[in-house]
């Protein structure tokens, strides 16, 4: 696993070779002690449960940074490091 950003209490995270249970380019998102899936293409919850308020926040942040969390996702899968990105301000 790769923690790729933080912002406002929120770890969004890549987990290496992650593409079998969820084969939609996806990222984790942690925030006290709850977890949610997020597919890249469209911020749909794949899996987990989330706080509204910071489900918006997340999926903004998907948004701006899209292509760069593509171009993350196509390194966690062929097990390569992947790269931080900015966090949302």
């Amino acid at each position: 696993m790769a923690t790729i950003a933080l912002f406002y209490g929120i770890i969004i995270s890549m987990f290496y070779k992650d593409n079998k249970q969820h084969a939609v380019p996806h990222i984790h998102a942690d925030y006290q002690g709850q977890g949610v899936v997020l597919s890249i293409p469209d911020g749909d919850i794949l899996a987990g449960d989330f706080p509204a308020r910071k489900l918006k926040l997340v999926r903004a942040w998907i948004e701006i940074h899209h292509e760069d969390l593509l171009a993350d996702w196509e390194l966690a899968v062929n097990g390569k490091p992947v790269f931080t990105i900015e966090p949302l301000r």
